[in-house]
This record gives structure tokens, sequence and C-alpha cells, in this order.
């Protein structure tokens, strides 16, 4: 099994955690995305995309960090990372997407090169306009949270999944920026409690090989 990631790279991040959650060994093949690795030949005849994570796996070769995670998930189902029921399923899913879908894609690093390079906005316009974006997610999340009783220590009862693996790398992103997280009280406390799980701590960016500055 072989992961192609960036030690930054939320969506790698999340692999990570759903990989250690699941006791899965793996080998490391870093694509530095500061350098452009990622739109090499080589790595491109991996992923199109240019994009990561992708992980090899049981003679497959698959892309997109959450489309990974329920592969995961199907094909070792234990620890589940989602609830038996369908409706259980269907919140824990919108949780996870508030990060994957509507936050991450226009956080990533190559939207942010492209506020900077072609349209020349500054720095303290690029951090205005992440925590914005992190910010408007975070306050629905929060309520949703807040507002359900299937909220436990984690996003859904007492053991971490889906919405967990995909909530703490955008807290990791939100720190690196300086957003405040007081408005967010339950979000922080579910992080705390992620990060206390070595599956976790393990894939934090800052134990990563690769790790740079």
């Amino acid at each position: 099994m072989k992961l192609f990631g960036y030690f930054r790279s939320s969506a790698a991040f999340r692999v990570r955690i759903a990989l250690n959650l699941k006791g899965l060994a793996y080998e490391d093949a870093f694509i530095h995305l500061r350098r452009g690795d990622q739109r090499q030949d080589n790595y491109l005849a991996v992923n199109p995309q240019g994009l990561v994570p992708t992980l090899e796996i049981d003679g497959h070769r698959l892309t997109q960090s959450m489309a990974i995670v329920e592969y995961l998930d199907e094909t070792h189902p234990e620890p589940p990372f989602l609830p038996r029921d369908a409706a259980g399923r269907a919140r824990v899913r919108a949780l996870a997407e508030i990060v994957a879908c509507d936050i991450h894609p226009i956080n990533n690093l190559r939207v942010l090169r492209y506020l900077s390079r072609p349209l020349g906005h500054d720095q303290a316009a690029i951090e205005t306009w992440y925590n914005h974006w992190i910010a408007t997610g975070f306050a629905a999340f929060e309520r949703l949270l807040v507002a359900d009783r299937r909220t436990g220590d984690f996003c859904d009862g007492d053991l971490p999944g889906l919405a967990d693996i995909a909530l703490a790398p955008q807290v990791v992103n939100s720190e690196r920026y300086r957003l405040d997280l007081t408005s967010y009280p339950a979000i922080a406390r579910i992080y705390a409690n992620c990060m206390k799980l070595n599956a976790f701590a393990k894939a934090h960016p800052q134990n990563q090989p690769d790790r740079d500055d």
C-alpha cells in the first residue's frame, strides 16, 4: 500500500488519519506541492488531476480523499466511520462535506496561489479570504453539532468517524492562519479529543517525514 501525499495537504492528512484508525500500514511517496512535483509527468501518470492524495491499494489506484476514506471503511469495516442508520450516515457525510466540499476547495494551495500571483492580492488579503471561508463553514458546523443529541465526545457519539476525519485537518489549517476558535467551542472540544488519539496525532503535519518550513 502506497500513499502519495504532502505533509501539509489537508486531504492527505484525512487519509493518514483513516489509515491509522484502521490500523493499516502504508508506504509514503512524497509529492512536494510547493516545488511543483504534482505537475511532473511521472505523477500526472499516477493522478491526472495533479492532486494529492493518491492511494495505491488492493491493485487499485484511488484518488479524492473522501472516496478513499469510504473505500477503507467499506473494505476494513472496523472501527466503523459511519453510523448504522441511513439518517445518521447522511448527517455525518453532510458534516464532512461542509469541510471537504465547501471550505477546503476554495482555500487550498492552488487557489491561494492564484489569488496571489495572477490576481495580485497581498498576504493580508489572502489571509482574510482564507479565514472568512473557514469561519463561514465552522459557524454552520458548530450549530449542527450543538443542536443534535447525536453529538458526543466526537461529531457522532463517542468514537471518531468520517466527520472528525474531515474536521481535524481543517482546524489545523485554521491554527496556521490564526483564526480565533472561541466562537466554536464544540469544534474545539472535539478537535482536542481527536488529538488525544494516536491515530490523529501521528497523522498531524508536524509529525510527517517530509515536513519542512
